[in-house]
């Protein structure tokens, strides 16, 4: 789904987002879960731009023409096919999350991973073919720690892909959101892959 199609058949709404970029030193590496064996002097790559016509790595769509969450994951021992780390990803549910599971498989092990953080951004929500969308956003400062987000599930507002994860870092603000379109609140550690199989089965 492009962002950028005709204006006159898209109805805009804003929400004013907490303000102030992420310090990086509020973002912490993500344990257990996600790579464990984490050393206190590690240090914790912070996250970067994803614009320029980057290349989603998990279906070749670029990020920043589609509606929705970004993220991007740092690896410790390998990287994705092509460029340097993060992999990076124009969407959650379809790309980050899967290939996270498919690669924790196969011995990959993460030091950290960011997604977009909706309570750091002024998003604007966009009204299109009776769906409603929330936009998307590539700036490093408006990415933050996936581990400290609280996910909007099963609300009526989509990614580029459809049904989304929507992160907050604010617990508040989610549950606000949801309030407001639909849908329930979870923590990183739910999101399973057997879950998410699930969530995207539904309709």
């Amino acid at each position: 789904m492009n962002q950028n199609n005709n204006k006159d058949t898209q109805s805009k709404r804003t929400r004013r987002g907490l303000l102030g970029a992420i310090g990086a030193g509020a973002l912490v590496g993500i344990t257990g879960c996600l790579g464990g064996n984490k050393t206190a002097d590690e240090p914790v790559p912070e996250p970067i731009d994803l614009s320029g016509g980057k290349q989603d790595d998990s279906g070749g769509m670029v990020i920043g023409e589609h509606f929705g969450p970004n993220g991007q994951v740092f690896y410790r021992d390998h990287s994705p096919d092509g460029h340097d780390n993060p992999a990076w990803f124009h969407t959650l549910s379809m790309g980050l999350f899967p290939y996270y599971f498919d690669h924790e498989r196969r011995g990959w092990r993460a030091t950290v991973i960011y997604v977009t953080d909706y309570s750091a951004v002024e998003y604007e929500l966009t009204e299109e073919d009776g769906e409603t969308y929330i936009s998307t956003h590539t700036d490093a400062d408006t990415f933050g720690d996936a581990s400290e987000m609280t996910y909007v599930v099963e609300s009526g507002i989509h990614g580029g892909m459809g049904k989304e994860l929507l992160p907050f870092s604010s617990a508040d603000d989610a549950d606000t959101f949801a309030s407001t379109h639909g849908g329930s609140t979870m923590g990183f550690d739910e999101v399973t892959r057997e879950w998410l199989t699930a969530y995207l089965d539904r309709t």
